[in-house]
């Protein structure tokens, strides 16, 4: 792509036959390409035809298949959901045939991280309390509440601990009323179990209310965690209520405190960070600025060592066979198919499909179809090999680029990419995307603008440089990534200033609700 010259379009590859407005195209405004002109008003991120389609001829950004004509289609015609549809099609899968060596960096880059002491590493410093239930939410919440620091002031019962970066309540809407054994339960203990031993984490407290089916027991016992004074659990009925849980929950934390905050930050090597990859809000600019700037901080991060977690795999439908071309063998690529069969059924038996997605604010951003979207979104993982796929809030051991298995959903999503490992966030949005995810700061980049100007208090970074001529995607990737370790560094994004983070807590909810 070519920024060195503003034009009112960009052609994002030789076999598209459609352009993306840069900007509100006025009716008979030239487009930039083949003296055609604009039949009508066309917004920003949306799409034009270059030359006329067929009723049922591929429609085709990216180089790809994004849709058919859903009738004839015009030169300077708008191409959005009146006339694109979508219907399932061949693709051809081949694996591992995209598969080339990543060449690290060297010296590798550091950040200055926390060292726990049994070696992992942290890019914060909070103490989590962690309800197994709804039923114990509220004593979950009141106890947080208890250390809250005054916005203005600080004053509170973490204002002589200073490196405390908080205590947080992470509160859900399940843990009973659904089976005992099965998929959904062992994925929220799996969930739990992720979070109690994230290494952001100085001290867990797993609280429960004691009938539950999810059991504190059974979350300790499957998950293997060890108790221990930074690893505690108790359930509200052993305790006599909830004002005698609250007290307890209290006195504890106030006893490790001291020992919290002794943490001191020193240099680490870059590849102990594992960057969860989000977007959210996206727009038809996503996949043309922000994602693509992003793919490169990826691939930054992973030459130096690091790992990076792409998600939401119903958001991946339709740019997957890409995707198993990067795969380091035909097991990994296979692994991955393997979950798009498992969500067909998924939403079959929901009464749902995949292009149920994008969303209304997707669709007023530009995107027309889930395989619009998916093709913008895996830009974000940049170019470097698939090495491993994993399941929803699975450890991540491999370095460089991983696949985990979840929903679009962008709490549930970033939810799943946190239990595994995950110490650090990065969100595209072009919507607005307003998110924070504790405990891993959450760095927010804007797809334009218009929006960087709208929402500065939301947005860390602007991409819309980038279809103005005053950027380029490797430069702007580039200052994702430097922002990036200055955030591991113990910078604050801005959801952390607002204090976003706790409520976006949500795990995956499989299964029956009984």
């Amino acid at each position: 792509m070519d920024t060195a010259t503003v034009l009112p379009t960009i052609r994002l590859h030789a076999d598209d036959n459609v352009v993306v407005a840069l900007r509100l195209l006025a009716t008979g405004e030239a487009i930039g390409t083949d003296g055609i002109i604009a039949d009508g008003r066309i917004p920003a991120g949306h799409k034009v035809a270059v030359r006329a389609i067929a009723e049922g001829e591929p429609i085709r950004r990216y180089g790809e298949i994004i849709g058919f004509a859903g009738r004839g289609i015009a030169p300077g015609e708008h191409v959005h959901t009146h006339n694109c549809v979508l219907h399932e099609f061949n693709r051809q899968y081949e694996f591992s045939t995209a598969v080339i060596p990543t060449a690290p960096i060297t010296p590798q880059a550091t950040f200055q991280g926390i060292v726990r002491p049994d070696g992992r590493v942290a890019t914060r410093n909070y103490l989590a309390i962690l309800s197994s239930v709804n039923c114990s939410a509220t004593v979950s919440r009141h106890i947080a509440d208890a250390f809250r620091r005054h916005p203005v002031t600080g004053d509170g019962l973490l204002a002589d601990f200073p490196n405390v970066d908080g205590v947080v309540a992470l509160t859900h809407r399940t843990g009973c009323g659904q089976a005992y054994v099965g998929e959904g339960i062992d994925v929220l203990r799996r969930t739990m179990g992720g979070y109690a031993r994230h290494p952001n984490f100085a001290a867990t407290f797993i609280i429960g209310l004691g009938c539950e089916t999810n059991q504190v027991a059974d979350i300790i016992t499957t998950q293997r965690l060890k108790m221990a004074p930074t690893m505690r659990a108790f359930t509200i009925q052993e305790m006599g209520g909830a004002r005698k849980t609250i007290e307890r929950g209290i006195d504890q934390i106030r006893e490790l405190l001291p020992d919290a905050n002794r943490v001191v930050r020193q240099p680490v090597p870059a590849s102990e960070l594992i960057l969860a990859l989000q977007c959210g809000g996206s727009d038809g600019m996503s996949g043309i600025t922000a994602n693509p700037a992003l793919g490169v901080a990826s691939d930054l991060l992973v030459r130096h060592g690091g790992t990076v977690v792409l998600a939401e795999t119903p958001e991946t439908y339709g740019a997957e066979h890409l995707l198993t071309r990067r795969a380091v063998s035909r097991e990994v690529g296979e692994k991955l198919l393997a979950l798009f069969d498992w969500w067909r059924d998924y939403t079959a038996r929901s009464g749902g499909e995949f292009d149920n997605n994008p969303s209304p604010g997707n669709k007023a951003g530009g995107i027309t179809t889930i395989v619009e979207k998916s093709l913008g979104a895996m830009a974000k993982a940049g170019t470097t090999n698939l090495v491993d796929v994993v399941r929803y809030a699975e450890p991540v051991r491999a370095k460089g680029f991983v696949f985990m298995d979840t929903p679009g959903y962008d709490p549930v999503s970033a939810t799943g990419q946190v239990a595994g490992g995950a110490n650090l966030v990065c969100f595209t949005t072009g919507r607005g995307s307003v998110f924070g995810c504790v405990p891993a700061p959450s760095v927010k980049v804007a797809t334009n603008t218009a929006l960087a100007r709208r929402m500065p208090e939301d947005m860390d970074l602007n991409a819309g440089g980038i279809v103005e001529g005053t950027d380029t995607i490797e430069a702007c990737g580039q200052r994702i990534f430097d922002t990036l370790l200055r955030v591991a560094s113990g910078e604050p994004t801005r959801s952390e200033t607002q204090g976003f983070g706790e409520s976006e807590f949500a795990p995956w909810q499989i299964g029956a609700v009984m």
